[in-house]
């Protein structure tokens, strides 16, 4: 998830003003939960494949396919789908380092495919996802689960699964900490830091 389109930033101060809105055993109920959802939802996940969009959003899909097979007793192939070079706002951001898209197994054809977010905000992450599916094959469909949903929405975007909808201001950001990439999990609430030019 790029955190500039999304309001989520990661400094140091922002981190010490921010508040702790969801702890680490929220964040297990809600991927418990969203798991049992999907295999509901897609009569058993036998096709399912899991695209978790980095950094967060690939851990998150790790997660869930582990749920998914405690549930159902079968491995449910997990990848990652970098959408680096189909963002919209390349021409506007400094450049940035490209990740991994791994695309589990037998590919995307005739699949259900669930992208995996950590948070939707503005819905050009998603949008950029989809630009990028495009281009590796043809699922049967596709959706879309995310941990945290903030709102603002720019793009008729709407996710499949969401394990909290956390209503926000624009003024606000929302950082998502998970102990494989930050040492912990938590889902912190803070204010944007402005700048003297800003006010």
């Amino acid at each position: 998830m790029d955190t500039s389109s999304t309001g989520v930033t990661g400094s140091k101060s922002d981190a010490d003003a921010a508040r702790a809105v969801l702890e680490g055993p929220d964040i297990a109920r809600m991927l418990t939960r969203i798991a049992h959802e999907i295999v509901e939802r897609a009569k058993g996940a036998d096709d399912c494949v899991l695209l978790g969009i980095p950094t967060r959003g690939v851990f998150l899909a790790r997660r869930l396919g582990a749920k998914l097979e405690e549930i159902t007793g079968r491995p449910v192939p997990v990848g990652s789908l970098d959408i680096t070079m189909y963002r919209d706002d390349l021409r506007m951001r400094p450049a940035r380092a490209l990740a991994r898209t791994e695309i589990p197994g037998d590919g995307l054809d005739g699949r259900l495919v669930v992208l995996v977010d950590d948070v939707l905000f503005s819905g050009r992450t998603i949008r950029a996802a989809l630009d990028a599916l495009g281009d590796l094959g043809r699922p049967r469909a596709v959706q879309l689960a995310v941990l945290v949903d903030r709102g603002h929405r720019e793009l008729p975007i709407r996710a499949d699964y969401v394990g909290k909808n956390l209503p926000t201001s624009l003024r606000e950001t929302v950082k998502v900490q998970l102990a494989e990439e930050d040492g912990r999990d938590t889902v912190l609430l803070g204010v944007k830091q402005t700048s003297p030019a800003d006010k």
